[in-house]
C-alpha cells in the first residue's frame, strides 16, 4: 500500500510491487476476480484504472488468464505461487553463466528445514 513519504507526499508503489499484490490477491481466492473486486481487496488509494493496467500487464506476460462474461472480465492466475517461483528459479539458472555455482550458493542459504525438504525431494527422484 502507498504511504506518506518524508515530505508528506504519497509514495508510489513500483509496478512490480503492484503486480505482486494483485497476484497475491488472486492466489488468495478460488474464483476469478474482477478489477473492481481486486481494487477493494487491495484497498488504499489504488485507482481502478491502475488495477486494470496491472491486470493487462500480467495478462500480456501470461501470468493471469481472463474470463469474459458479457462485457465484464474476471481474472485468475495462470500459475499458482509455487509454480511461478519455480519458473523464476529455472529462468535465473538458465540466464546465469554458471548454474552449478548458483545452486551451490542457493543451497548454502537454506534453513535446516528447507535443506531436509530438498534432500527428501531429491531422494524421491523425478515426479
Amino acid at each position: 500500500m502507498a504511504g506518506r513519504g518524508p515530505h508528506g507526499r504519497t509514495e508510489r508503489r513500483s509496478s512490480g510491487e503492484l503486480e505482486s499484490e494483485v497476484l497475491a490477491t488472486l492466489w488468495a481466492t478460488e474464483r476469478p476476480l474482477t478489477p473492481a473486486e481486486i481494487q477493494l481487496e487491495i484497498g488504499g488509494d489504488l485507482a481502478y484504472n491502475t488495477v486494470h493496467t496491472i491486470l493487462r500487464r500480467l495478462y500480456d506476460k501470461g501470468l493471469v488468464l481472463r474470463e469474459v462474461d458479457g462485457r465484464r472480465g474476471a481474472y485468475r492466475p495462470a500459475k499458482n505461487a509455487a509454480e511461478l517461483t519455480a519458473q523464476a528459479m529455472h529462468d535465473a539458472l538458465d540466464r546465469g553463466p554458471d548454474p552449478i555455482a548458483a545452486l551451490q550458493q542457493f543451497v548454502t542459504g537454506l534453513s535446516p528445514e528447507e535443506e531436509r525438504a530438498l534432500r527428501d525431494l531429491l531422494s524421491r527422484g523425478p515426479a
